[in-house]
């Protein structure tokens, strides 16, 4: 089985791959470019904001470092890794024993946070090579403090870390986390969390679907009108609900128990997600990621979400929760929405104790934007 990785037709020059899982073949099909790549993309690599003690994570550092540890092993033995801190030595120091060191860089750079996710650039690819967009970040609509997060990209871009062209995009705010491509032209995205007034408030959506139609040169755009997840700070990111794991398939989060909170709203999600269709016209194939069972801290819910993995060259990671049947089951749905790859669960239960998981801490550069031959300079 392979997977199309398409370009939306919209402009440009005619190369298409096709993704046997592991194995490229070259494929000759008229297709157009810029382009926004899905996550199965071939990757140059993935950038990791780390914690400090003057983040969030300062109460429960040494806990949350270990998962942090653990994802950085997993991408630094499969592509590039780029890892953003304003202490480039110590935490060197602290993943050399376990982390193939040849393939990190560190950026010194002062952060108020971690999540690459959303203060990440998103990365449209051209024949020309790719674009690094650079929207705002506002701590998920001016929740929290983001100032230096916010000026992560632009200072990745200019140090060399970041290849490509640099794209200012920071009139509009945008989370990586907020949106889903399948990499032919059609962006999933929920309306909770686009149409927030602290983030464009004075656009309504026709105005932000006709921006992002235009913007990342799609041909569609399909909204989510329902889910949520407690405890969550995004307002409804789409990376907790659900995700493109081909052109044609859907993995989302189902929720059996009449008796939890979710399962209203995750229903109506359900069934509006068996309304859309592929860009052929037909139904999506929906493979359904189990509920978590409730995870709660100072009697506060924590958005724990089988939906936050992340793909990667020939692998998946995706979050576990210390919920054995959950853990296996989540896994066993990714290897049949990815049967080439290796699927792989970290202990995430850490980072839902600050709202997030593991797609929401890291962010995924198609080829040619993270460079093989920088090594690990900027740890002094």
């Amino acid at each position: 089985m392979g997977i199309i990785v398409g370009l939306p037709k919209t402009g440009g020059s005619e190369k298409e791959l096709q993704l046997h899982f592991g194995q490229v073949v070259h494929q000759q099909e008229e297709v157009r470019a810029p382009f926004l790549p899905a996550e199965w993309y071939p990757q140059s690599g993935v950038q990791l904001t780390w914690p400090h003690a003057a983040t969030d994570w300062g109460d429960m550092l040494e806990e949350v470092e270990v998962c942090f540890t653990e994802i950085a092993r997993e991408i630094a033995c499969r592509e590039q890794l780029l890892i953003v801190t304003p202490e480039p030595q110590r935490v060197a120091a602290r993943i050399a024993p376990v982390v193939r060191m040849e393939n990190v860089t560190f950026f010194r750079c002062d952060t108020n946070d971690t999540w690459a996710r959303d203060h990440g650039a998103i990365t449209l690819m051209d024949t020309n090579g790719p674009s690094l967009l650079d929207f705002t970040f506002n701590g998920w609509g001016l929740k929290f403090a983001s100032d230096r997060d916010n000026r992560i990209t632009r200072q990745a871009f200019e140090a060399g870390h970041l290849q490509g062209r640099y794209i200012n995009r920071l009139g509009f705010v945008l989370e990586g986390g907020s949106v889903e491509s399948d990499g032919m032209g059609t962006l999933l995205t929920t309306s909770e969390c686009l149409l927030s007034a602290n983030r464009n408030g004075e656009m309504n959506r026709v105005e932000i679907e006709t921006y992002l139609r235009s913007v990342f040169h799609l041909q569609r755009v399909l909204w989510l009108d329902h889910g949520y997840l407690a405890g969550d700070d995004t307002d409804s990111h789409i990376d907790t609900l659900a995700r493109f794991c081909s052109p044609d398939t859907i993995a989302y989060v189902q929720c059996t128990d009449p008796e939890d909170e979710h399962y209203g709203s995750l229903a109506r999600m359900e069934k509006q997600l068996q309304e859309f269709r592929t860009l052929e016209g037909k139904p999506y194939r929906l493979l359904a990621l189990p509920m978590a069972d409730a995870v709660r801290e100072e009697g506060e819910r924590l958005p724990a979400t089988y939906a936050n993995f992340l793909i990667l060259n020939g692998a998946v990671l995706y979050p576990t929760y210390r919920q054995p049947h959950n853990d296996r089951k989540a896994g066993e749905v990714l290897q049949e929405a990815f049967p080439g790859r290796e699927i792989i669960g970290i202990d995430c239960c850490p980072l839902i104790r600050q709202h997030g998981s593991l797609h929401c801490v890291t962010m995924q550069y198609p080829r040619g934007v993270i460079s093989a031959l920088r090594g690990s300079e900027d740890k002094k």
